[in-house]
């Protein structure tokens, strides 16, 4: 049976959707495990995702291109690079939603799209139109004006943003499948993730197995809840344009934005507002001026 272009890029919407929803509500599942340390919900996570990667790898048959990967120097240096990445985006994300945080986070993904654009720039020698100048610009100013008109510096945001966009960068730049990137890099993190679980049993301070089978069983789901996004990601981007993708990435943090002001009731007073407005317009003018140059590229190569 074969699938219609036009069936085919309705799935990789339907994909997008799932994966960028997911994402942004599972800041939900943090609030739930909240009582946990964030070091130990970390240490879960990436126990538990090794656990279904290495069954995913399994029926896929993917072993012998993990091999490859595991054989290369080069790959296996950017993997350690990404792996340190995503373990610092990973603790910052869930330390933010457990400590009544999540706005900060919500701006940190709002922004890393204008991070990636100038991460192009600097390291992939990518030039920038005017309007991607003015939007990185403007996200600048809120940044600015967070730090001298609220008198915080958004570390949060910032770490987040800027994290995941060396991620993305780094895992551009080893050229390894999502499935097997994210296999060897919860595996390399394996090791500390256990020796944490054990050092705090030791230390009489180790959640899992001690308060409620409830609790244990939402810290057993952390690795679906991580690799499944992921799959559904990759899906998408295999069916559709990279502007599309784009667009549907602000899914995540606006999902997250308003659950933090409508849900769990954080502040957003008059200096977050102005901040966000600029973001918000940074963005309008990225996401506009980038859906209508990939529109004319296609319409030129159609010719």
């Amino acid at each position: 049976m074969q699938h219609t272009p036009d069936r085919e890029t309705l799935k990789g919407v339907l994909y997008g959707i799932a994966a960028y929803g997911f994402w942004g509500f599972v800041a939900v599942y943090f609030k739930f495990v909240d009582r946990v340390a964030p070091l130990e919900i970390l240490a879960h996570r990436i126990i538990w995702s090794v656990v279904v990667l290495l069954v995913l790898i399994t029926l896929l048959r993917r072993w012998r291109a993990i091999a490859a990967v595991l054989a290369t120097r080069r790959s296996l240096l950017y993997l350690l690079i990404s792996t340190l990445l995503i373990a610092v985006n990973w603790f910052v994300f869930i330390w933010a939603v457990t400590h009544s945080r999540l706005v900060e986070a919500s701006l940190g993904y709002f922004i890393n799209p204008l991070v990636n654009v100038l991460l192009g720039f600097l390291f992939l020698r990518e030039r920038l139109r005017r309007t991607e100048w003015a939007s990185i610009a403007l996200a600048a100013i809120a940044v600015t004006w967070l730090t001298v008109a609220a008198g915080v510096f958004p570390w949060i945001s910032l770490i987040l943003a800027a994290s995941f966009g060396l991620y993305g960068l780094v895992r551009k730049l080893a050229g390894v499948a999502s499935i097997e990137g994210l296999a060897i890099e919860t595996t390399m993190l394996l090791p500390v993730a256990i020796a944490y679980l054990l050092y705090r049993q030791q230390a009489g301070t180790l959640s899992f197995l001690h308060y409620s089978a409830g609790l244990d069983l939402l810290l057993l789901a952390a690795g679906p809840l991580t690799t499944l996004p992921l799959l559904w990601f990759a899906a998408a981007v295999s069916r559709l344009r990279l502007a599309t993708v784009g667009l549907l990435q602000y899914i995540a943090p606006t999902i997250q934005f308003l659950f933090a002001v409508m849900v769990y009731s954080e502040p957003f007073g008059r200096n977050r507002f102005v901040a966000f407005a600029l973001i918000w317009v940074a963005i309008a003018i990225y996401s506009v001026d980038n859906f209508r140059n990939r529109g004319r590229r296609v319409a030129i190569t159609t010719r």
